[in-house]
């Protein structure tokens, strides 16, 4: 009765309904990274400090000095540092709303959804927040390690100095952080492609060849930085959470689909 319910009350939903249902949800999200912008970009500086850390390390590492006795950074643009500072709190603004973000997500397809699968709410925002942060902290402190030895490792060796840019340092942490993030999700999605029998187990293991090649060649095309054993690092990594999924999805497959 419920399940009949919920599909009449889809039905009744025009294209411009999900239209403003969507418009709905996007503003819900964007004013509570403009609410989280203004508590990160007052500590702005403190976020600089957290965010340089990881190179700083790598570089006392190769240059056998002090990371915190360090001071690489250079600009050449006025407006270099103050744009710079502003998006990296916008960024971090959105880390800090993702639960909300995610929320939203839930909010605009549960109408799709059945009685048992609407019950998933909590356990829905708890695993993708949960893996999305996950994602960071390995971005944050595996991560960067590799990248920052791989990169500082040959200026060592050439007694290079180092001058670097923050915006095209940003640019590095930032989608490295993003996209690390967004590769953790992937077991949540692919439970809910399970639970929809979409995908299963089985199907999974039987093209797990063809997901490597894939996963290579994403890796190389969205990972940051042109160096061969970077895109070797990230698809390792998404390639053990392809395996994962594979578990994941043999649990959330239905009973009578294993049988």
């Amino acid at each position: 009765m419920d399940s009949a319910a919920a599909t009449t009350i889809d039905e009744r939903m025009s294209f411009r309904e999900h239209l403003q249902e969507l418009r709905m949800r996007l503003v819900r999200s964007a004013l509570t990274v403009a609410g989280a912008f203004a508590l990160t970009y007052a500590f702005r500086l403190r976020l600089w400090t957290w965010a340089q850390w990881p190179f700083l390390q790598a570089m006392g590492r190769q240059m056998k000095q002090d990371p915190a006795r360090l001071q690489p950074w250079a600009f050449t643009d006025l407006t270099e540092p103050f744009f710079s500072l502003m998006r990296l709190s916008v960024w971090v603004a959105a880390f800090l709303a993702a639960p909300v973000i995610f929320l939203q997500v839930w909010g605009f397809i549960k109408p799709a959804l059945g009685p048992r699968e609407r019950r998933l709410c909590i356990p829905f925002l708890l695993a993708t927040s949960g893996m999305f942060l996950l994602g960071l902290a390995f971005a944050y402190t595996q991560a960067f390690r590799f990248l920052g030895d791989i990169l500082f490792q040959e200026a060592a060796g050439a007694g290079l100095r180092a001058n670097l840019h923050i915006d095209s340092y940003l640019d590095l942490f930032l989608s490295t952080m993003v996209i690390t993030g967004l590769m953790f999700e992937l077991p949540v999605l692919t439970f809910f492609l399970a639970r929809f029998r979409l995908v299963t187990a089985r199907l999974m293991l039987r093209f797990w060849r063809h997901a490597t090649l894939a996963i290579i060649v994403a890796s190389a095309f969205f990972t940051p930085g042109d160096v061969v054993l970077t895109t070797v690092f990230f698809s390792l990594v998404l390639l053990g959470l392809y395996f994962v999924s594979v578990l994941v999805a043999w649990a959330a497959e239905p009973r009578r689909a294993r049988t």
